[in-house]
């Protein structure tokens, strides 16, 4: 992967200040430190960060077409790049890197911005056409790299991550308190709304087009779709009294799924849990090159969370060197500044940081690509609250009769008694629902009740994180209840969290990438189209067909292991006995000057951990983790001040780096 940040004059005519690209570029090193490369033009001026995995000596960015009115600056890895290769090279097309990103111009000489179909893998670009005078700012179909934007003026600023918008010094830090609430809503960014006022995410499945006018007047940036997860419709699921012929194209589909993601021109290793997911990865990856792949695993020094000893039975399955990564209370606390300065959010989950700390031992033993289970959840129904709603739904008769729909009514009405029936219906309407993630969420959004102060609960007024959510509603109401709970998921779990604050961030800020096999286009589809019982099976057997293709190639006591969520400890952890820079944080003085919590119910709660008057329940422990997150994102980015940690500051100056130019076409 790489990191990619520019400025663009919407009217087309000014080239950005050269500085200003190089600070912008010089805050993602981290995610390319093997090269610098730069473009400018009129409107139009962007750095390139390249962390080299495919086309070692000679896929510099950025990449141009042969006549070179066209240029692509692209984070990520383009799977099918050979086979794509070698089909455009038959049409005439003339490759000059070793590089897959370069399939990007290609194909856009080929089919203009109907290029996507043809993209397999994980992206984010920017793409520039001098001759039409448009740019394109991409991402790949589900988030697993991200792209932010901001418009200021008549410039628009872009980044693989904000911190390149914000080294602009064009983009103020400024907090949303909306985005903040999404994370106390879902746990999870999902949409395009950040932690920062003006700072958006394109959205997974979108892109960005900015046409320039040839009268001077500012273009207009125009967000487009296309992509978007899809369902049979309810009854036409593909299904079968025989699930062998099932289990024969899925176990295909996902081998070449793992097949593409060892393409490298470095070794590429994996991540391995206790769980089933990670374990038939790696010994798919096994199987396919004859050999197995290195692994690395989180050690958690707690009875109930440690994975140790289900990942050792696993490690002996599938073979290769394993890593064991102690992640225990003085990790976390000793990682959390790294961790929240990576995420550019606050982070509730504290596995979080364990995951850092993980991909920082890959990068010390040499490591750049490794492979990781994220996806299996989302596609094959894993998580314990479809088996609950899915359960409930057992009351119902067809998509008419719910008596479903009112015992998770109920049951949310009970977790948060500050909602009314009314809200809830509201934000039912809102996504199509009740879903199974319903319940859950209602669950984590009592710490809003818990810890906001008033001030913050009148800045928001009667806004609800779900009204952000980007959902195909017409479309969602025609499919089976389980896809419609799988799609949320998608969308907002697995882009606004799994890819986020335990994917691209915490991997790439130790220069890791990670690539999954689960979230591969095939994969995807195969897991969307079959009828929901290959995936819940009756109300226990969860993954229930890949657990059937796992057991082909791993011992029954691995392909049949119950789900565990990965968890490291909670707040209390590290919050019975704080180390000093989180006492700061979490004073009244701190907590008056950034305006978000209650600082009385913070004290009372963690004067109750210091006297060891029992734990917290999980959402609390979660909530108030997130209280601490929040304030150390607000020292770090919107000013410093609140503990003795340095605030994050962004070079003034980049390294060295060539300069590209277009072809003179392009500034005629």
């Amino acid at each position: 992967m790489c990191g990619l940040a520019g400025v663009i004059d919407l009217k087309g005519r000014r080239e950005p200040d050269r500085a200003q690209v190089a600070r912008m570029g010089a805050a993602l090193t981290h995610r390319g430190p093997d090269e610098a490369g730069t473009l400018f033009a009129p409107g139009i001026g962007a750095a390139s960060q390249r962390l080299s995995i495919v086309g070692l000596s000679n896929g510099q960015q950025p990449i141009f077409n042969e006549d070179r009115t066209l240029a692509v600056l692209c984070n990520g890895e383009l799977f099918d790049y050979p086979e794509r290769k070698a089909e455009l090279q038959a049409r005439g097309h003339q490759f000059r890197t070793g590089s897959d990103c370069e399939l990007i111009v290609h194909l856009y000489e080929e089919h203009g911005e109907d290029l996507f179909p043809h993209l397999k893998g994980q992206f984010a670009f920017a793409l520039f056409d001098f001759a039409k005078r448009v740019v394109i700012l991409a991402r790949d179909r589900v988030g697993i790299c991200p792209l932010h934007w901001s418009r200021q003026g008549d410039f628009v600023y872009f980044g693989s991550e904000i911190k390149a918008l914000l080294a602009s010094g064009a983009v103020p830090a400024v907090a949303d308190v909306r985005g903040l609430d999404h994370l106390f809503t879902f746990f999870a960014l999902g949409s395009r709304r950040t932690m920062f006022e003006g700072v958006q995410s394109i959205l997974p499945g979108h892109y960005l087009r900015i046409a320039f006018n040839r009268e001077g007047r500012a273009a207009e940036p125009v967000e487009r779709r296309y992509f978007d997860l899809d369902f049979p419709d309810w009854g036409d699921e593909d299904d079968a009294s025989d699930p062998t012929a099932l289990i024969d194209e899925f176990e295909e589909t996902f081998r070449r799924a793992v097949e593409v993601r060892l393409r490298a021109d470095v070794p590429v290793v994996g991540y391995l849990s206790g769980g089933v997911d990670s374990a038939y990865v790696l010994a798919t990856a096994a199987k396919v090159r004859g050999t197995p792949i290195p692994s690395f695993t989180i050690k958690v020094p707690h009875p109930q969370l440690d994975e140790e000893a289900n990942a050792t039975v696993t490690a002996r399955a599938v073979g290769g060197a394993a890593t064991m990564v102690e992640a225990g209370p003085n990790v976390i606390a000793e990682t959390y500044a790294a961790l929240i300065g990576a995420a550019e959010t606050p982070v509730l989950d504290t596995s979080c940081a364990a995951l850092l700390a993980l991909s920082r031992e890959v990068h010390a033993q040499g490591f750049k690509a490794v492979l990781t289970g994220e996806g299996a959840d989302e596609g094959f129904a894993g998580y314990v609250w479809f088996k609950i709603r899915e359960a409930a739904r057992t009351l119902d008769i067809g998509d008419s009769f719910r008596p479903s729909t009112g015992i998770s009514r109920i049951a949310r009405k009970f977790a948060t008694p500050t909602l009314s029936f009314g809200e809830l219906a509201r934000i039912d309407d809102m996504i199509a629902g009740p879903h199974a993630q319903s319940i859950l969420y209602n669950l984590v959004a009592t710490s809003r009740t818990r810890y906001y102060n008033q001030g913050l609960k009148e800045r928001l007024g009667d806004f609800v994180a779900y009204q952000d959510l980007v959902l195909d509603l017409p479309r969602l109401r025609r499919w089976h209840p389980l896809n419609r709970s799988l799609y949320l998921g998608y969308k907002v779990l697995l882009a606004g969290l799994l890819m986020t604050q335990k994917g691209d961030r915490v991997a790439m800020a130790n220069s890791v990438e990670t690539r999954y096999p689960f979230l591969d286009e095939d994969v995807i589809a195969f897991a969307s189209r079959i009828h929901p019982r290959w995936k819940l099976h009756g109300f226990t057997q969860d993954k229930y067909l890949l657990r059937q293709a796992a057991a082909r190639i791993l011992p029954a006591e691995i392909a049949q292991r119950r789900k565990a969520m990965f968890r490291a400890p909670l707040a209390e952890s590290f919050l019975a006995h704080p180390p000093s820079f989180v006492r700061d944080l979490i004073s009244p003085q701190s907590l008056a000057r950034t305006g978000y919590f209650d600082a009385g119910a913070v004290r009372r709660d963690c004067e109750a951990l210091a006297k060891g008057e029992g734990k917290l329940g999980t959402f609390t422990s979660l909530g108030l983790g997130g209280v601490v997150a929040t304030q150390l994102w607000h020292h770090l980015y919107l000013g410093g001040g609140l503990c003795e940690l340095p605030r994050l500051e962004f070079p003034e100056t980049a390294a060295p780096a060539a300069v590209a130019q277009p072809a003179p076409l392009a500034v005629a």
